[in-house]
């Protein structure tokens, strides 16, 4: 019996039966081998039967403080040919980082005997400090002081000013009324009597002034203690922020440093090493903590060859997200891809499927053509407009099949996966009518969706409903969308039933967005604040398939040129 590193875990049945991969996984784009499935379904046995720590998923319906996880599981081979798996959680687990089954984390930031504890308690102190300054009571007294003193001096300030106006406007009019009474009546007399009054005037010309700058005085001392009295609290608080700013800093590359990740060459990178090359520059927070880099990480150290990898979502689903309990998903982006570009490293990787041309073979069918515009209906799986890596698409067909045609072509997009209605605009003039008419939402659009369950929503007495959920990108993991009540974009979409089959238990929609989001559809069908059940075939917030199955088959529009109603209707292929 042969020695084993404490998290390999070996399968509880015969795998005999299954070829083992080719090639590593893709981790951003796969579809599970079938012994990384029963790697999986064993560990989310253990999950189920576990005795070792208590943490709510929130699958027993108590959701307050219910935090869900993604769990990874790596198929590995030891040096004498054993297959078996190994188990990771992301982030920490029940409070911790170390428990039996699980491979540890490439760094454990609350180990006892290390620098972080240290640093942060130095850190938490002083967030002590600086909570007792900010919530200070003189600094809002005096915020409030503040505000009434000013608004007391401008008041008098101003009222003082209108005062000297109006004795500019008196002293001008009695200097005019002498110098009549001066040529009238030029006598000696009567030039003591101008000197005097001129005299009588500039002081109190004078006055004013003086008195205009003995209001400022007051009030500037006035409000200058005040500012000084604030200044004591808000400097400090000032400082503390600062302090905590670059002690937090510095405390993050220290540990940025620390995780260090190999690949099976045996070269070794930090976090920041990472990093340094990439658009971030700076690793987001919680760099390093995935399912994934853990298990390689793991592998690597211990000598175990990597096979096939596979992430699946254990709980009931976050707010924002949309995480299915026990689907399987791929690795984020946004701090994953450049930490396992290293880890990869070496490894025979499966290929990209999104550099894979989706469109090649297929046709673009025409649906409807005059001198202004055309209707075509897009296939599933084929881009609106080029991407990064794929040229063809249906501006790139439409410029082939129109080459005299001017303006941009394209009035309107459908996400790569969907299927359905598009507009072309063969004129600089029909595009710029037509796409007036979507930016003011005179086009009828509509889609057919089906639905893999069935809605809590549809009832025998409601078969029509509206959501609203506003949607943004997802910063770690795009092009997936979130549902962000904070900052996302207003986003809208009425639903009708089309029709309900109970024996497979699918749903038939017509989605008809007011919006028109990235994903919106298909966020608001499997969001838990939407319909709550995913589009069959969505890969990326339900179970992949096929194809997605949504499909634009209505449009309704003015004609760019003669402005005549017109009406284009295709059914979908599913």
């Amino acid at each position: 019996m042969h020695l084993q590193p404490s998290c390999f875990t070996s399968f509880t049945q015969a795998i005999d039966a299954y070829a083992l991969p080719q090639r590593f996984t893709f981790p951003f784009y796969y579809e599970p081998h079938p012994l990384c499935v029963i790697a999986a379904e064993e560990l989310q046995q253990h999950l189920e039967t576990q005795q070792d720590w208590q943490h709510n998923f929130g699958l027993t319906g108590e959701l307050t403080g219910a935090i869900g996880k993604m769990f990874g599981v790596l198929l590995v081979q030891n040096p004498q040919g054993e297959v078996g798996y190994l188990s990771a959680f992301s982030g920490k687990l029940a409070e911790q980082n170390h428990w039996p089954r699980f491979v540890p984390p490439v760094f454990d930031m609350l180990a006892k005997d290390n620098f972080f504890h240290a640093e942060n308690l130095q850190i938490n102190q002083i967030n002590e400090q600086l909570f007792a300054v900010e919530n200070h009571p003189d600094i809002p007294r005096l915020c409030a002081e503040l505000v009434t003193k000013q608004t007391q001096a401008e008041t008098q300030l101003a009222a003082h000013r209108q005062l000297m106006i109006d004795g500019r406007q008196s002293r001008k009019a009695q200097r005019n009324q002498l110098a009549i009474h001066l040529a009238a009546n030029p006598t000696d007399e009567t030039l003591r009597e101008n000197a005097a009054l001129e005299a009588k005037l500039s002081q109190e010309s004078i006055n004013d002034k003086n008195q205009l700058k003995e209001i400022k005085r007051y009030w500037d001392q006035h409000i200058n203690a005040i500012n000084q009295a604030l200044s004591q609290l808000t400097d400090k608080r000032d400082a503390l922020r600062q302090e905590r700013k670059q002690l937090s800093a510095s405390l993050q590359q220290k540990l940025f440093e620390q995780y260090r990740f190999l690949n099976i060459r045996g070269a070794e990178k930090s976090l920041n090493g990472i990093f340094k090359g990439t658009v971030e520059l700076t690793p987001p927070a919680g760099s390093g903590e995935c399912a994934a880099p853990k298990l390689l990480h793991y592998a690597f150290k211990h000598g175990l060859k990597p096979l096939a990898i596979a992430e699946f979502w254990w709980g009931a689903p976050p707010k924002s997200e949309i995480r299915q309990h026990k689907q399987f998903y791929p690795a984020c982006l946004r701090k994953c891809q450049p930490i396992l570009g290293h880890m990869l490293e070496g490894l025979d990787i499966d290929e990209n499927p999104l550099l894979i041309n989706p469109a090649e073979g297929k046709n673009v069918a025409i649906i409807y053509q005059d001198d202004a515009m055309a209707i075509v209906n897009k296939p599933a799986e084929f881009l609106s407009v080029p991407g990064k890596e794929i040229e063809d698409s249906v501006y790139a067909r439409m410029r082939h099949t129109f080459p005299h045609a001017t303006g941009p072509l394209i009035v309107h997009r459908l996400d790569m996966s969907t299927s359905g209605l598009m507009v072309i605009a063969l004129t600089k003039d029909a595009h710029k009518q037509l796409q007036k008419q979507f930016i003011q939402r005179t086009v009828t659009k509509r889609y057919v969706a089906l639905l893999d369950g069935i809605p809590a929503q549809v009832t025998d007495q409601q078969t029509t409903g509206h959501i609203a959920l506003p949607l943004r990108g997802d910063l770690d993991d795009r092009p997936r969308q979130l549902v962000c009540h904070g900052f996302g974009k207003a986003a809208e979409t009425h639903w009708e039933l089309s029709q309900l089959d109970k024996t497979v238990r699918q749903t038939r929609m017509y989605l008809s967005p007011k919006t028109g989001r990235t994903h919106q559809l298909r966020v608001h069908c499997a969001h838990t604040e939407g319909l709550n059940t995913p589009i069959v075939g969505d890969d990326l917030y339900g179970k992949r398939g096929q194809r997605l199955h949504l499909h634009a088959d209505l449009l309704c529009l003015e004609h760019p040129v003669s402005r005549e109603p017109m009406r284009f209707q295709v059914d979908p292929e599913f």
